[in-house]
């Protein structure tokens, strides 16, 4: 019977066991009648119940029922003391007090009824007052009601029996499943076992063994602490109401046995796992030669463009990234067998050390060969994007050496030249640049491992014509470099030639610019003609010089000039020089040759003028013809001075300003007034003479 089951009977508390015992050690029962109508019914079940708890050991020691019928009828009393005969062996009893209320029953009758009834009964009945009760039993045994220190809850009776008979079941009922569990196991092969085969308990041991421990904490608890200082040390929930052994019992058995079953669970938890880890690498072992393989197989191309290789980068990613979800598993798988491997028994290392060589050897292929053809594809972009920049600048390259050059002037010219050139040093480096991506890519589809090609499909035509393809760029960029180079060279030759043309046009009108301030210069500065012979002759001879420094000049201009042409001729173009430049130059030649031949026409007459002077003033007796001479070459002299250089053109011009030709004509007139007075000398002397002549006849 459980109490759970007359569990409203049992709060009633229509009897109850104390935990008090009589002076044989036998237990108290103690029956708390009230005035109330008691159930005998409920009253046999209450007493069933509580019979049933003590061991046979105990029982055998006897009881002491009290009945306490202070609050009860004689006749209630009496059926009580029938019903503790029916329940109880009469053996077991030793004794039973009725405790009587403070009126007085009919002694005789209560006196008569039990002693007629004492052999039937088998045990004998005696009614004392309450405070009498002591007399049988020591008030330490009993509970104040009767004058007794023992202290008595039934509520927390009864829910520690609760929890008694709960645990006992649950334990019981677990220890059998658990047994069952165990033994089968041993009747199982390695290869069967697995988590999926082994029974699940009905209740949880943990639970189970934590309810056990509590309880057994709470009776030893009470047992030790539960009395007054002064009295024994004993607890109302003794091993005989409780049965502490059993518990104990209870838990070495449970905890034994839920060892057995950990064990047992962690040995097919292991199998378990090993054969998830083996089923998971070999999942991921047949992915990555199978489908991954065969992802792998299908890209071997590098493009011919830059969209195309983007294109190939693009789904590579996208095998990269179904990759990824696989060697996310195999770290996983990894760890998992690193971590078996540390706790895992012999028997199991070689197993797991073999799966995980072959996960790494797979993965480890796989994850190369992934990193090749990332390396490749990249290396291929780097190729096309050089490729595609160098094929942009040989077209502005080209552009620039088809369009026409019609440069304003040398400056231009060479800015042009200069940039012409830079792009051409831009189209080596970027040719440069392209071999040398090319050769890395070259290199690293050579360096991919042979068992990598052995898996792609036709891996020597494949290679064969990324091979080509990647030579043939290279080759026709070249060709194309070369190309812009024979012209590159062709420009720049005519270019210079254009540099040089503006150069010659630009020398040439310096020349006549030189030639036009040389003829400003004669115009301006060459007035005198000097004092005398000797002064006369130095500037005639410096007048030579200067015309041999204009000489000069115009040839040189003329040299140009013919330069210019020839080169206008070879450029096949027009030029400002055969048109402009070469008349000025001729014109301003002309100006100057005539006002240099005047120049030295005045500087001959009066080198011609101050000699005959300057002889004529040595001599005493100068003769006449000879002063006339030099009369008329100095008036032919001042005469020319007034005359203006006529030029080719009609256009006239004097030498300096009227004053500064007035200036240089004074010394010729001067000396014509001493030559003057020469001849008025003699012609003195020569009246003087003819005066003497007759005088002397």
């Amino acid at each position: 019977m459980e109490a759970t089951i007359i569990l409203p009977i049992l709060r009633k508390k229509l009897a109850f066991l104390s935990g008090g015992k009589d002076r044989r050690s036998g237990l108290i029962l103690t029956i708390p009648l009230s005035s109330d109508q008691t159930s005998m019914e409920e009253l046999s079940t209450t007493l069933d119940y509580l019979l049933s708890i003590p061991s046979e050991k105990c029982k055998a020691r006897g009881f002491t029922v009290i009945v306490d019928g202070r609050r009860s009828q004689w006749n209630t009393v009496k059926t009580v003391v029938l019903i503790v005969a029916g329940n109880v062996i009469p053996a077991e009893v030793s004794l039973v007090c009725v405790v009587k209320p403070d009126e007085f029953w009919d002694k005789k009758v209560t006196h008569f009824c039990f002693w007629k009834e004492k052999d039937r009964l088998g045990f004998e009945v005696i009614l004392v007052s309450a405070n009498r009760v002591t007399r049988y039993i020591e008030p330490s045994q009993l509970t104040d009601d009767f004058g007794g220190s023992l202290d008595y809850d039934h509520g927390d009776w009864l829910n520690k029996r609760l929890v008694f008979e709960k645990f006992t079941k649950e334990s019981t009922s677990l220890l059998d499943e658990l047994s069952v569990i165990n033994e089968s196991d041993k009747s199982t092969s390695n290869k069967d076992k697995s988590a999926d085969s082994v029974l699940l308990p009905s209740f949880d041991p943990e639970a189970v063994l934590q309810t056990g421990h509590e309880l057994l904490s709470e009776l030893q608890q009470r047992r030790f602490n539960g009395s007054e200082p002064s009295g024994p040390a004993w607890c109302p929930m003794e091993e005989e109401l409780l049965a502490q052994p059993q518990v104990i019992k209870l838990l070495d058995s449970l905890r034994e046995q839920y060892t057995r079953y950990q064990e047992l669970c962690r040995q097919r938890n292991k199998r378990t796992q090993l054969d998830e880890i083996h089923a998971k690498v070999m999942q991921v072992v047949t992915w990555l030669q199978g489908p991954g393989s065969e992802l792998l197989k299908t890209q071997q191309e590098i493009g011919d463009s830059m969209r195309a290789a983007q294109a190939l980068q693009q789904k590579h990613e996208e095998i990269e990234s179904q990759h990824s979800e696989w060697f996310a598993v195999y770290v996983e798988l990894n760890q998992q067998i690193a971590t078996l491997l540390n706790v895992g028994e012999e028997e199991d290392v070689a197993e797991l050390k073999a799966l995980q060589q072959q996960l790494s050897d797979v993965c480890y292929r796989q994850a190369t060969q992934l990193e090749g053809r990332q390396n490749v594809l990249q290396a291929a972009q780097g190729f096309h994007s050089t490729s595609q920049e160098l094929s942009q600048q040989l077209d502005g390259l080209l552009g620039m050496l088809c369009a026409d050059v019609a440069p304003a002037d040398g400056a231009s010219i060479q800015q042009n030249l200069k940039l012409l050139e830079e792009k051409l040093q831009s189209v080596e480096a970027g040719l440069a640049s392209l071999r040398q991506k090319g050769a890395l890519v070259l290199e690293l589809m050579c360096n991919q491992p042979s068992w990598s090609l052995e898996e792609a499909g036709s891996p020597a035509e494949e290679q064969q014509n990324n091979v080509q393809q990647i030579q043939a760029v290279m080759e026709e960029m070249q060709l194309r470099k070369q190309r812009c180079e024979d012209m590159v060279d062709v420009r720049r030759l005519k270019m210079l030639q254009m540099v040089q043309l503006f150069k010659c046009e630009e020398d040439s009108l310096q020349a006549v610019q030189w030639l036009g301030e040389l003829l400003d210069a004669l115009l301006k500065t060459h007035i005198r003609l000097g004092d005398d012979a000797q002064e006369t002759r130095n500037m005639l001879d410096k007048h030579r010089k200067f015309v041999e420094v204009a000489q000069s000049t115009y040839d040189y201009g003329r040299q140009l000039l013919q330069a210019t042409v020839v080169l206008c001729q070879s450029l096949r173009c027009t030029t400002r020089s055969s048109g402009d430049t070469l008349p000025r130059l001729n014109r301003v030649w002309k100006q100057f040759t005539v006002s240099s031949e005047e120049r030295q026409q005045r500087l001959e007459l009066a080198l011609e003028f101050h000699t005959a002077a300057e002889h004529v003033f040595e001599q005493e007796c100068a003769d006449v013809e000879a002063l006339d001479d030099v009369d008329s070459s100095g008036k032919t002299l001042l005469d020319r001075l007034t005359m203006p250089v006529i030029f080719p053109d009609g256009s006239e011009q004097f030498f300096g300003s009227p004053t500064e030709a007035a200036a240089a004509a004074e010394g010729i007139r001067e000396r014509l007034l001493l030559v003057e007075e020469r001849r008025l000398q003699l012609q003195e002397m020569g009246l003087r003479h003819e005066e003497e002549v007759p005088n002397r006849q």
